[in-house]
């Protein structure tokens, strides 16, 4: 097994792109490139997260339950400077956090719910020629893009953790995927470059989403797709969130959040009927860069 190392064909330039830099920027003004405030608010002052998010069933418990989940929830992301912590991240999964965290995706069925929505085509994998699945931990999500995407297709993993892909490279058991280290919020790749980015439970290790959203974008083809999963704001939610040292998000706010990074969310995505009649499972979204 070769150390992870990063894809020489397509480096990143060291100048940033006038896409990333006008992203950014807009970003930090409250706007973005597609109309939209930080808010997820259009200029006419609706929410655009509300088209998708308003089946969504209203869980009792009200300022209560909401306040029992920040005492559970792990507030290590909040307290501590963000180099401290990406350190901290680090050094979780490549210790033996890292080591469980493939039986710890079974047990919990995302990994298998994950690629019943893949095999099934509820996220079509088939139609892209270049994937990049960012946070690709153990091989969770790559060992079903091997089984699902065309042979042609390239598929690319990133994580922070070299540990992490070791592991990965090995689960997944395939030459087809190329393996990097690297940082969601300074992804080494050129603008346009993939098809489809896959995102999956990452994005909570991010204390403001905004930085990890505006590079998918840029690494984005016009008209790519990203498939992004995240652990929801609910009680199990802040356990897991105490368990791997991450934040939850809101539904509405993650939407919004997609949204002002020029990604607006095109459909929610359910593991089952059942998790879609529970509002469970966590959220999932399918978002689109527009062409």
């Amino acid at each position: 097994m070769s150390s992870p190392t990063s894809d020489s064909s397509q480096p990143k330039s060291s100048t940033p792109s006038p896409e990333r830099a006008a992203a950014t920027g807009a970003a930090a003004n409250g706007t973005t490139t597609n109309g939209t405030t930080t808010n997820g608010t259009t200029a006419n002052g609706t929410s655009r997260a509300a088209a998708f998010v308003s089946n969504r069933r209203t869980k009792p418990g009200g300022k209560p339950r909401a306040a029992l989940r920040q005492v559970v929830e792990s507030q290590a992301i909040r307290k501590l400077g963000i180099d401290q912590y990406k350190e901290k991240v680090q050094g979780h999964y490549d210790g033996p956090a890292g080591a469980v965290l493939a039986f710890g995706s079974m047990l919990s069925l995302h990994e298998p719910l994950v690629g019943r929505m893949i095999k099934s085509g509820n996220f079509d994998v088939t139609r892209f020629d270049s994937i990049l699945d960012i946070g690709s931990g153990a091989g969770q999500i790559m060992g079903h893009l091997v089984a699902a995407a065309p042979e042609q297709t390239r598929l690319v993993g990133i994580d922070l953790s070299p540990g992490m892909l070791g592991r990965a490279e090995r689960r997944v058991g395939s030459d087809r995927p190329a393996y990097v280290a690297g940082d969601m919020t300074d992804l080494p790749f050129e603008s346009d470059t993939f098809d489809c980015v896959t995102c999956g439970f990452v994005i909570e290790h991010l204390p403001d989403p905004m930085p990890g959203l505006v590079e998918m974008h840029r690494v984005l083809k016009p008209g790519g797709r990203l498939l992004l999963l995240a652990t929801e704001d609910t009680y199990l939610g802040a356990w897991v969130s105490r368990l791997w040292s991450c934040r939850t998000y809101n539904r509405e706010e993650l939407a919004d959040a997609c949204d002002a990074a020029g990604l607006p969310v095109e459909r929610e995505l359910w593991f089952t009927p059942i998790h879609e009649r529970l509002a469970a499972g966590g959220i999932a979204f399918e978002a689109v860069k527009p062409a």
